[in-house]
């Protein structure tokens, strides 16, 4: 493994006023050069109560038994449970499979999912669906200021991520990391195992909730290093300002193609850290994560931008690999550009065999 640098310092973004130029502009800045940012959750669309629900409905359903969890195990489709070493992001430097489990929600209509719901989330398929549009909502907030800091329409990003006008490939995921010391992580090897492998994300943005106390989320420097982010940023008296930690969002890899490369799908990976191995009392890892993504049929043609003109310019007219496995960004006039639909299974397919056909 590489060296762990300092923890990264990422600026934090009020987007209470999603129609500021220079907000748009601050953050299109740290989506181009990080790759990831804070929301403040005091600007946000979250009460503390939706987030501690959202927390509290995670906790219920992965104690539940493994016997009602495989009765709603991931599909192709990308929505279901996932359970512990069923994936594995990072298989060219992963011995074993992540040490997590998942369980991802995908589209509701008229108010209700679209999949099989296991007896402990069911009753409380509301308040899924609910969280997921605030979810939505915040997206929005942060699509219509990155619009705004590529200098063009506004609700470019965001009518073509209306999920009343199509199916979207957008994924509300609880996540699970045992701790170090779990009779589920028996298997762990010191140095070589992580929870979650090194990958870029493959969607438009990606929403991140974090628990006070529960690190391990690293990202990939320009060094070449793995960069700790802290869970709260700055002092522990700003701190004090948050009525929960802050929101953290990061670009996934369709957005930097959608943009030539110019805003950064940044490498990361979650991992056990020497202060919870080294604690007597270690915590389970919770987090709940919004992956966003455009409806199906959007065309990705590119972003109609002086600034991503301008930036591929500067590359001359050549842009690298996008992400982790994502490919180049090569929007030439006259090829067929691909649909958002095609996009997100191209990537399915790289991280978990899907078939695109399905």
């Amino acid at each position: 493994m590489a060296d762990t640098s300092a923890p990264i310092e990422l600026p934090v973004i009020d987007i209470s006023n999603p129609h500021d130029p220079a907000v748009g502009k601050a953050m299109l800045d740290a989506a181009a050069k990080y790759g990831f940012l804070y929301v403040n959750s005091k600007g946000s669309d979250f009460t503390v109560e939706d987030v501690n629900k959202g927390f509290e409905l995670s906790k219920k359903f992965f104690a539940s038994p493994v016997q009602e969890k495989e009765t709603c195990r991931i599909q192709q489709n990308n929505r279901g449970w996932s359970g512990m070493h069923a994936e594995t992001l990072d298989p060219e430097h992963q011995r074993t499979g992540d040490f997590k489990e998942a369980m991802n929600f995908g589209d509701f209509k008229d108010d209700k999912a679209q999949q099989p719901l296991p007896p402990s989330l069911a009753p409380h398929e509301g308040q899924i669906n609910e969280f997921a549009k605030l979810c939505n909502k915040t997206c929005n907030r942060v699509l219509t200021l990155l619009a705004l800091g590529l200098e063009i329409e506004e609700d470019f990003f965001t009518t073509r991520h209306d999920p009343t006008s199509g199916p979207t490939g957008s994924i509300l995921r609880y996540l699970f990391y045992p701790s170090i010391f779990s009779p589920k992580t028996a298997a762990y090897k010191h140095d070589k195992d992580v929870r979650a492998g090194a990958h870029s994300d493959y969607g438009s943005i990606t929403l991140l909730f974090q628990r006070p106390g529960q690190p391990g989320l690293e990202i990939r420097t320009p060094e070449g290093t793995w960069a700790p982010v802290p869970i709260v940023p700055g002092t522990s008296a700003e701190a004090a300002g948050y009525p929960f930690p802050p929101i953290l969002v990061n670009i996934g890899d369709l957005l930097s193609y959608w943009t030539d490369g110019l805003l950064k799908s940044t490498v990361h990976r979650v991992v056990f850290p020497l202060a919870e191995q080294q604690s007597p009392n270690p915590q389970d890892r919770y987090s709940l994560v919004y992956f966003c993504h455009p409806v199906d049929v959007t065309e990705l043609i590119p972003v109609p931008s002086g600034v991503v003109a301008k930036h591929r310019e500067g590359h001359g007219g050549i842009v690298g690999k996008v992400g982790f496995g994502g490919g180049a960004g090569s929007l030439v006039p006259g090829d067929k550009p691909l649909t958002a639909h095609e996009h997100l299974m191209s990537r399915l397919e790289a991280t978990y065999g899907f078939n695109k056909d399905e």
